[in-house]
């Protein structure tokens, strides 16, 4: 079993994304998160399921090179969201 608050495998992330594959099924994740923000039931059970069960306190650094740690989870998020690279793992 994982820790809480650490991120999935390569494995878990392609089974989680799996039925957000489509990038329209993404960007409606994303719409909901710029919607109503990460404070939402669902869009924090989505970040809790993403990180075995606890949303990582910051800073997060992510596996794209060159980015800066960002302060949250939820900055991290809103940046993939907002560049549409949907996939982006940390």
């Amino acid at each position: 079993a994982q820790q809480p608050g650490t991120p999935l495998s390569d494995r878990e992330y392609r089974q989680f994304f799996r039925s957000l594959w489509v990038s329209h099924r993404a960007s409606t994740a994303c719409l909901l998160r710029a919607l109503y923000g990460c404070q939402n039931p669902l869009v924090r059970r989505l970040d809790e399921y993403e990180n075995h069960g606890t949303i990582p306190k910051g800073p997060i650094c992510s596996a794209l090179p060159g980015t800066p740690p960002f302060p949250d989870f939820c900055t991290f998020s809103f940046y993939r969201c907002t560049r549409k690279r949907y996939f982006i793992k940390v």
